[in-house]
């Protein structure tokens, strides 16, 4: 390929990128508070909101991504006439996927909790809330981390599937460009993307995991 190509492949795909990223920052930073909010919920000594999220994440987790991404898409104008903007529809797609996922990562970690964390901070004084906040939480994180950075590291790779309704992110410019030039290397270009955010994210949770190792169980 001359130089020239080369170098507008690369530059479309990196527009591309801005538009994966963006899907992947939204998503988590919407996500992991509600994960967090599911998680409690699922945990809920109430029956019905118990057996309401249940039936959630049991939906989310056996039903395909690409299944979803198109009914939050279509159905509200099927069922309600009522219809929105693609990225829109991407988000909440996402951020209802994921949250489910990372609800369980998050319910595992309280779980192991043990009561006498929660004995010892009601002692002190501390309510539910600032014992959940406080004590219970940070230790959740630790937990957790190696969990949710498999997640996180799978966000950044399912942004692809926003191509399904017509959102061009970085993969699916890939898809073109190799259509339009006959060639594997707009492909191998999102692979080196891809890579790249991979490595990134993956550093940063070694990162975090290391300044956490202070604190032992």
């Amino acid at each position: 390929m001359e130089i020239e190509k080369i170098f507008n492949t690369v530059k479309i795909l990196f527009t591309g990128l801005g538009t994966s990223i963006e899907i992947f920052i939204i998503t988590l930073i919407l996500s992991i508070p509600l994960g967090i909010f599911v998680a409690v919920l699922k945990n809920s000594k109430n029956k019905i909101i118990s057996l309401i999220i249940k039936l959630y994440i049991l939906i989310i987790r056996g039903t395909p991504m690409m299944l979803q991404i198109i009914f939050v898409y279509f159905a509200p104008y099927y069922l309600f006439k009522v219809s929105y903007d693609r990225f829109t529809a991407i988000i909440i797609a996402f951020v209802i996927n994921y949250a489910a996922y990372f609800s369980e990562i998050f319910r595992s970690g309280i779980n192991n909790i043990s009561k006498g964390q929660y004995e010892a901070s009601y002692t002190l004084g501390f309510n539910k809330c600032q014992t959940f906040l406080l004590i219970v939480l940070p230790q959740v994180i630790k937990k957790i981390l190696p969990a949710s950075s498999n997640e996180v590291i799978s966000l950044i790779k399912t942004t692809s599937l926003a191509q399904i309704i017509g959102i061009s992110e970085m993969f699916s410019l890939a898809q073109k460009q190799s259509s339009y030039s006959f060639s594997i290397f707009p492909l191998i270009v999102s692979a080196g993307y891809y890579l790249i955010l991979v490595f990134i994210i993956s550093l940063i949770f070694n990162k975090c995991e290391k300044k956490l190792d202070y604190y032992t169980m």
